[in-house]
């Protein structure tokens, strides 16, 4: 037997306020409660109609997209990139947060960008000249049993709720730059809304992720 709406919204790990002063309380509630739901209920409405895919996490299904059924393809594309790409968004922030990678993750971005000033200025650039709506993500390029030593990462944009997942890359760390995200605080800001960003990154999370 099946059970519908198998894919919940999950509260946000933190108040609505958390973020304050750099993302306001009122647009992490609506970005949560309204767009994020939204993602979801059409994202468990599509799967619904082929009940058995509900055995699979929702990150299976975008990593094998070529396996939905046409009839939902798009939705599962959409709404479910928007499910799970929302779900990290919230983990990769936290209060009190922001500040400078430490361990692993540090040591592989010095090894893959350079140094932390060379990959925050990439990253924040990719993510002011991604046009529209659309993320900023750091991805881990291999996935097929990456070590310390071979878990290369790299910078990558896309665009609407396109997941990297799609692509066999495993985020760690992403930005949304969809308007809904900054608008009501930041208007058509995003430069402004990008380097205040930096300072709500939960650092301690995206080591975990890249572990």
């Amino acid at each position: 037997m099946y059970y519908y709406y198998m894919y919940e919204l999950q509260p946000l790990p933190y108040s609505y306020d958390a973020l304050e002063p750099w993302i306001d309380a009122k647009t992490m509630e609506t970005h949560h409660s309204k767009h994020h739901k939204t993602y979801c209920d059409k994202f468990n409405e599509a799967v619904a109609k082929h009940p058995e895919l509900f055995e699979k996490k929702p990150e299976e299904l975008l990593f094998d997209l070529a396996s939905i059924p046409e009839d939902i393809y798009e939705v599962v594309k959409n709404h479910g990139g928007g499910f799970v790409n929302h779900n990290l968004f919230w983990k990769c922030m936290g209060k009190n947060k922001g500040g400078l990678p430490t361990g692993s993750v540090l040591d592989a971005i010095v090894r893959d960008f350079g140094s932390f000033e060379l990959f925050k200025e990439n990253f924040s650039k990719s993510a002011l000249q991604q046009f529209g709506s659309g993320w900023a993500w750091l991805v881990i390029t291999n996935n097929q049993q990456p070590t310390t030593e071979n878990k290369k990462l790299h910078i990558i944009t896309t665009s609407n709720q396109d997941s990297p997942l799609s692509n066999g890359l495993i985020p760690v760390l992403c930005l949304d730059v969809w308007e809904h995200a900054y608008y009501l605080k930041y208007q058509n800001r995003r430069v402004e809304y990008i380097e205040n960003w930096w300072n709500v990154v939960n650092w301690d999370a995206v080591e975990e992720l890249y572990k």
